[in-house]
C-alpha cells in the first residue's frame, strides 16, 4: 500500500488517497484517536471517482462516529483497464432494459459473477493492508454493494464480523447458495420502488440468509432515495457489533 495525498476535512477527518499495486482506494480515519479504530469497508458498484460524493459522506459519517473507513475501485471501474466479456454482458443488460424486456439470468451470471472472483481477492489484499496501519485495530464490518460481493466476503472472510448488505443490484441466482452460508448479523437495505432491483429477488434473499441475526430495513422510494436517517441506523448496527 502506497499513500499518494492526504487532506484534513473541516470535520476532523483525515482522508488519504492510495495504491494497492495497480488499485485505487480511498482511507477515512479520525484526525485524533485514542485508539485504534474499527475498520468499516465501504462498497460500492464501480467508478470511485463519480461515486466519490457518496462514499465520501458514507464514510464522514462513520468517521464521525469513531470508525475508520476505506473503499477501493472494483475490477474494470473507473481508470482500471476494462473486460471485453464484462462490457459485452454491460450492453446486454443495458438493451434489454431499454427494450423493457426483462433481464435473464445468463446476462446477470455474465456480468456479477466474474466480478465476484476478481474483486473479493482485491478486497482481501486491502483488508490485509490496512489492518497493518496502526491506527486501525478491527473488528471489520463491510457496507453496501455490490451485494454479491458483500456475500462472498461475509462467506470467506473471518475477519469480517457484521455487513450492512444494500439491495439493488443484479444478483445471480448462485449467491443464494451462499447466502445460506453467511452466519455473521446483517442488515440489509431495500429500496422499495427501485426500479433496477426485482423486490421479490431481494426479499427472497434476505429469507434466505443463515445469519441467526438479520434485519431488513425497507423504506420507500427508488434506488438513490435511501432516507438520511439509515446512516444513523447503519452506525448503530456497527456500534453494535464493532465496538
Amino acid at each position: 500500500m502506497r499513500f499518494t495525498s492526504e487532506q484534513r476535512l473541516d470535520d476532523g477527518v483525515l482522508e488519504r488517497e492510495f495504491t494497492l499495486g495497480e488499485i485505487p482506494g480511498i482511507l477515512w480515519t479520525p484526525e485524533t484517536a485514542s485508539a485504534p479504530a474499527p475498520l468499516i469497508l465501504v462498497g460500492h458498484p464501480g467508478g470511485l471517482r463519480k461515486m466519490y460524493p457518496r462514499l465520501a459522506g458514507r464514510a464522514r459519517h462513520s468517521v464521525a462516529e469513531g470508525f475508520a473507513a476505506a473503499t477501493i475501485e472494483l475490477p474494470g471501474g473507473g481508470d482500471r483497464p476494462r473486460s471485453a466479456a464484462a462490457e459485452k454482458a454491460r450492453a446486454d443488460l443495458h438493451r434489454a432494459l431499454t427494450a423493457g424486456e426483462p433481464v435473464n439470468d445468463e446476462i446477470v451470471d455474465r456480468l456479477v459473477l466474474p466480478l465476484v472472483e476478481k474483486a473479493v481477492p482485491e478486497w482481501r489484499a486491502a483488508l490485509d493492508a490496512l489492518l497493518s496501519l496502526p491506527e486501525i485495530g478491527g473488528p471489520v464490518g463491510y457496507s453496501g454493494g455490490v451485494i454479491s460481493i458483500g456475500i462472498r466476503l461475509a462467506v470467506v472472510e473471518p475477519r469480517i464480523s457484521a455487513a450492512l448488505l444494500f439491495a439493488g443490484s443484479f444478483l445471480p441466482r448462485a449467491m443464494f447458495e451462499e447466502a445460506q452460508q453467511v452466519t455473521i448479523p446483517l442488515q440489509v437495505l431495500l429500496q422499495w420502488d427501485d426500479e433496477g432491483n426485482d423486490r421479490q429477488l431481494a426479499l427472497d434473499l434476505f429469507d434466505a440468509f443463515g445469519s441467526k441475526e438479520k434485519t431488513l430495513h425497507a423504506n420507500m422510494g427508488g434506488h438513490t432515495g435511501v432516507p438520511h436517517f439509515e446512516g444513523d441506523a447503519g452506525n448503530r448496527f456497527f456500534a453494535r457489533h464493532l465496538k
